[in-house]
């Protein structure tokens, strides 16, 4: 089974699965503490209105969508803020808006947007060394501001309200926090597409939240289960020629109705 990495794109593949596990490990692990999953999968949709301002600028479409992901974050949690407007409704519409975005731009883009499934689906075989790289200097970002902020992020997660009470600026922890939701989601982009991303970022984290309840513990397990299932829904989406995306998240839904059961 492992001759199948001796190809390049196999290899590139499993680099880029364990980047995504990265950031999927350390920032899902707040997205199912603080309970905003729904406000994820709302920012990688919006994401997908900066894939397709990338192809009408002719820039590549992964940074194209860094920007937008980040303003649409902040767009999604500041109207929760600052307006009456209920945060599902705000999650809805800037949902549905962010998807529009993108496909006008790709209608106006003249010619044939070739890859353009493989960011609504993911396709994983298709990343190249720019993806990698990209994907990389992502995580890093991830990885620091996680590590510089840990505690004010541990605070608002658990317990935004008390935060507050302390002094802490919890609604700039809250951007912040939200803001490395939307880079999370770029580095996700390519693998899974804004589809089903959403499954890599909570599946990981809720069944390790099945096992421990320490914060740093939570991320190591989550990102270690996203690498191993990951890693696995690659190589059988190799073997019997399924897309990579989809079988990555039939690996990681089917893991979690074992973990699920087994704990049930």
């Amino acid at each position: 089974m492992l001759e199948i990495f001796q190809y390049q794109f196999m290899q590139r593949a499993l680099i880029a699965a364990v980047l995504v596990s990265v950031a999927c490990g350390v920032v899902g692990s707040y997205v199912v503490i603080k309970r905003i999953v729904s406000l994820s999968g709302a920012i990688s949709h919006a994401a997908f209105g900066g894939v397709g301002i990338g192809y009408f600028l002719g820039v590549n479409p992964v940074l194209a969508a860094i920007p937008f992901s980040i303003i649409s974050a902040i767009a999604i949690g500041g109207v929760k803020q600052i307006s009456n407007i209920s945060e599902d409704t705000s999650i809805g519409i800037l949902w549905s808006v962010g998807m529009a975005i993108g496909v006008i731009f790709i209608n106006l883009t003249p010619g044939y947007a070739p890859d353009l499934f493989s960011y609504l689906f993911g396709s994983i075989l298709t990343v190249n060394n720019t993806d990698l790289y990209i994907m990389f200097i992502l995580d890093m970002i991830i990885i620091v501001t996680v590590y510089l902020f840990r505690r004010e992020f541990l605070a608002v997660a658990f317990d935004e309200e008390f935060s507050k009470v302390v002094g802490l600026p919890a609604l700039l922890v809250y951007m912040l926090l939200l803001a490395l939701v939307a880079l999370s989601v770029v580095v996700l982009i390519k693998v899974v597409g804004v589809i089903l991303l959403i499954a890599l970022f909570t599946i990981p984290a809720a069944i390790s939240k099945q096992y421990t309840y320490n914060l740093k513990n939570l991320m190591i397990l989550a990102t270690i289960l996203g690498i191993v299932l990951t890693t696995l829904g690659l190589i059988l989406s190799y073997i019997f020629n399924l897309a990579s995306g989809a079988t990555i998240v039939m690996v990681l839904a089917t893991a979690f109705a074992i973990s699920y059961y087994l704990k049930g």
